[in-house]
């Protein structure tokens, strides 16, 4: 009896203390949420809009309530992931307000592409037309796209013991050729196309000459544009700044950066602060910083609601037939793709759309999916596509079909061209013991199977599938560019170009930049007052925490067991099987 009302004490303290624990997170969860909903407030006098370059970058910014969790219990003033559109339009803002003096660019480590260091650069070239400074610090190591979006400022401070990573741009693939052949994986590939390296390290041990070609010729055309953009900046020639970054600035000294003109100033954190307060205008007590997302909650003064809209539909990552269920991570999947496309079309108030392109590529069918919505889009109102960092393989099949295309000069593109990918591993079945025997009622009702060789018969089919998508994929851009299908191939062939490239070979009709498709849209809208509206549709706090509660939820139950992780491993390769209109592989230029 002792032993039992000592069981039930136990598990009544238990209970209890669990149902403290949960009330405490549930308390702090809902603070998150709160702090990071959707509440306006105002902007302090003598304030400074703080840039943080550090971590990554998205398209679209969704705030996650998560991120706002694990700063309060952290006790820093970290964003979590910003998004491009969330930066550009916070710049915008600092700039209008008279209560922001100036932006402080805490610069650090942001991996993101060219295109997107080049629209922020862009947006603070902009933001210093109000007579406003911008101050950059380099704490302890800035990599070289924060350093080319930090050139801008009017002055760039750095800690004593921090460093400038700056040393231009490299590709460098890994080849699986040699290790597939050992483990007993074959590759079973299919492609159109002489530049279509995709597929490369699954079938060579190193660059081909067509590859190597196209990878010099693009990082070049992008690294010339920073160079010089760096190189107006800072107040020195291309060939001078050249000769810095290869004396390989990381491993040199922090007097050594101010000598060569890379850094202005040297000092620690406390007086970089004074320097802020100083060039403000008050005490360092009076400073104030207000971050991104808390400037863009701000109501924007003299701004008016205008019935008639402009869309921005984002479509950002790999295109996907499917959805991973992930629920992390950006990706295009059709069938979401396109009921925005059919609401925006539906839309009275929808004028012209702005398609926001950020993508290597992906499924050839999702694209054909996507490119056919926007083809009924055009019938009752312009669109507009705006490239971003990529806009490549399928990436610029959904584009083509614009009325128009703006890429950035730096924007990844082209890249026309189709493979398709199989993976036999019956050597590797062999190897570790696996057997299987097979049953089927039709001749290819094992199609795909990766336990055996595909037959002649199956590997003609594949191929001529793949040709016809190429010759799909051809056709859809000649209709949409308005050229001929033979000047189409000419520049095709799964070759990579950048937006600068693009241009000149009439792939896209203007350099420039999101904001300039908007003005475009309008413009052939016949607008002069409108609303700017993006989409999909931000979800609110509580709905992103919800979902978020659900996909733990959901590894937590499922992921912890082998099956779990070869099931997940079995979908990536089903994903990226069949025929696909991706793009290669990227290269450092963060």
């Amino acid at each position: 009896m002792k032993s039992f009302f000592k069981t039930t004490l136990a598990a009544t303290l238990g209970v209890i203390l669990a149902s403290v624990i949960s009330g405490i997170l549930g308390i702090i969860l809902f603070a998150a949420i709160a702090s990071s909903g959707n509440k306006t407030g105002v902007v302090e006098e003598n304030s400074i809009l703080k840039l943080n370059l550090n971590g990554s970058l998205m398209e679209y910014g969704v705030e996650d309530p998560f991120a706002s969790l694990g700063s309060m219990m952290n006790g820093d003033s970290s964003e979590g992931t910003l998004g491009l559109d969330e930066i550009c339009t916070a710049i915008k803002n600092a700039k209008n307000n008279d209560n922001i003096k100036g932006i402080y660019l805490n610069t650090g480590l942001l991996s993101a592409g060219a295109a997107s260091f080049e629209e922020i650069r862009l947006a603070l070239e902009d933001f210093k037309e109000s007579g406003k400074f911008i101050y950059a610090y380099i704490e302890q190591t800035c990599e070289q796209g924060a350093y080319y979006i930090s050139s801008v400022a009017d002055s760039i401070f750095m800690n004593p013991s921090g460093s400038v990573g700056i040393y231009g741009l490299s590709s460098t693939p890994i080849f699986f050729t040699d290790l597939f052949k050992k483990v007993g994986i074959e590759p079973q590939i299919f492609k159109v196309g002489t530049y279509k390296s995709a597929v490369e390290p699954f079938m060579n041990t190193e660059m081909s000459a067509a590859n190597k070609e196209q990878t010099i010729s693009y990082m070049n055309s992008i690294w010339n544009k920073m160079l010089n953009d760096m190189s107006v900046s800072r107040g020195m020639s291309k060939k001078e700044l050249n000769s810095i970054i290869d004396e390989f600035p990381m491993f040199q000294t922090a007097e050594r950066m101010v000598e060569c003109g890379l850094i202005d100033s040297l000092c620690y954190i406390p007086d970089m602060k004074e320097v802020l307060a100083k060039r403000t205008g008050v005490e360092s007590k009076e400073l104030h910083y207000i971050g991104v997302r808390e400037l863009n909650k701000v109501p924007v003064e003299g701004e008016k609601y205008q019935a008639d809209k402009i869309a921005v539909l984002y479509t950002a990552g790999q295109i996907f037939d499917k959805s991973s269920g992930m629920g992390s991570g950006e990706e295009i999947v059709y069938t979401p793709v396109i009921e925005e496309l059919e609401k925006l079309r539906k839309d009275d108030h929808v004028k012209a759309v702005v398609l926001r392109v950020n993508s290597p590529g992906g499924s050839a069918y999702a694209s054909e999916q996507i490119c056919q919505a926007i083809k009924e889009l055009k019938k009752v109102k312009p669109v507009i596509a705006s490239m971003g960092d990529y806009a490549a393989s399928g990436g610029y099949y959904i584009s083509s079909n614009a009325d128009s295309i703006i890429a950035s000069p730096t924007t990844i593109t082209g890249s026309i061209g189709i493979f398709g990918m199989f993976y036999n591993a019956e050597k590797l079945a062999q190897k570790v013991g696996l057997h299987y025997d097979m049953v089927k009622t039709n001749r290819f009702s094992d199609f795909g199977n990766m336990l055996r060789a595909m037959t002649p018969g199956e590997k003609a089919l594949m191929q001529a599938n793949i040709e016809r998508g190429y010759e799909l994929f051809v056709n859809r851009c000649a209709v949409g560019r308005n050229m001929k299908a033979e000047d189409i191939k000419k520049v095709a062939e799964g070759r990579v170009w950048t937006g600068e490239q693009a241009l000149s070979l009439g792939l896209v009709d203007k350099l420039g930049y999101v904001n300039d498709a908007i003005e475009m849209a309008a413009n052939m809208a016949g607008l002069s007052e409108y609303s700017v509206v993006s989409y999909p549709e931000k979800k609110d706090a509580v709905t992103a925490l919800m979902e978020g509660l659900t996909g733990s939820a959901q590894t937590l139950i499922q992921g912890n067991s082998a099956q779990a992780h070869f099931e997940n491993i079995l979908k990536d390769l089903q994903r990226n099987s069949g025929s696909l209109a991706l793009m290669p592989y990227t290269f450092s230029q963060y």
